[in-house]
């Protein structure tokens, strides 16, 4: 064999020079620095200062967040809507999402247009779906009230963004509407990846499905049910989108979310003041953190599961 025919030298990406790792990582590293660490940065410096117009900047230290904690209705209104929203979607995105994978895992006829239609509202933005189901909840001549009136219960009809004892739980299911089709698909692959062997023994040992589900598919699931209620947590934690297209924060606060309180305090209030809504950002992040952490903690498994 000549030197001519001997194969090539396999190429390693780990003996790369530092040259050209600096090279093919420095355009990465910059787009990410300007857009995403700066702007970080900046919000916890601003937090601690009062920005003022023609770049005053004069140092407040914690006055910020004292008067964020002890003298702002709003924001305490805000955080209530917002721990509402997290807890019942979260709820509802794990559960609905498990309920919805295992009627597709159980293969129907049905199956195949089940699956296009409870996934399809995920393909959609924040804004198309908001101004549906504004329409939906419209009054007048909106699908919610209609449907009410066809089947003669016309005296539940209510203004369902218009009135603060139901605008909340109407963004809700619009917002339910979208996502549940996510969760329904994760855990959908995660049923598939499980060993049928081990299905295959709790249906020979008679095991119905609800005990199936509770002692066989929940305990091999762990790990896909605790990281999307950590993902869908941390989502609605930050709900901004819908809530702004459908209701704008209103009526009366109702449906007002540290998001949108956030927006306002900075762009829309005239305040001329960014180091306020700095503080509240930086607050919420960190109470985020805080409970992402307990959680992971809480939910660790104890025992490792093998199959």
């Amino acid at each position: 064999m000549t030197a001519r025919d001997a194969a090539p030298p396999a190429i390693d990406a780990r003996r790369a020079s530092p040259g050209i790792l600096v090279a093919f990582l420095a355009p990465a590293l910059l787009v990410y620095a300007a857009f995403t660490l700066y702007p970080v940065l900046r919000t916890f410096y601003n937090a601690f200062h009062t920005i003022k117009p023609h770049n005053v900047v004069e140092f407040a230290g914690l006055a910020n967040f004292t008067t964020l904690l002890f003298a702002d209705s709003v924001f305490w209104k805000a955080v209530t809507n917002t721990a509402l929203f997290t807890i019942v979607a979260t709820i509802v995105d794990v559960v609905g999402g498990l309920l919805l994978a295992l009627c597709l895992f159980a293969r129907t006829w049905l199956t195949p247009m089940l699956r296009v239609v409870w996934f399809t509202p995920v393909l959609m933005s924040y804004v198309v779906v908001g101004i549906l189901w504004v329409w939906i909840f419209d009054y007048d001549w909106g699908l919610a009230n209609a449907t009410l009136r066809f089947l003669g219960l016309g005296a539940w009809e209510q203004s369902w963004l218009g009135q603060p004892s139901t605008a909340l739980w109407s963004v809700l299911a619009a917002h339910e509407w979208k996502w549940l089709g996510f969760n329904m698909i994760v855990f959908l692959a995660a049923l598939h990846a499980l060993p049928s062997e081990v299905l295959g023994a709790a249906e020979l040992d008679n095991c119905g499905w609800a005990a199936k589900l509770v002692y066989v598919i929940a305990p091999m699931l762990r790990a896909t049910i605790v990281n999307l209620t950590v993902l869908s947590f941390i989502g609605k934690m930050m709900v901004f989108d819908l809530i702004w297209v459908m209701t704008g924060g209103g009526p009366v606060w109702s449906t007002e979310t540290v998001s949108t309180y956030v927006y306002k305090r900075a762009f829309e209030w005239n305040t001329f003041d960014l180091g306020y809504p700095s503080a509240i950002a930086v607050l919420w992040f960190v109470i985020i953190l805080a409970f992402v952490a307990l959680m992971t903690r809480l939910m660790r498994p104890r025992d490792r599961l093998e199959f």
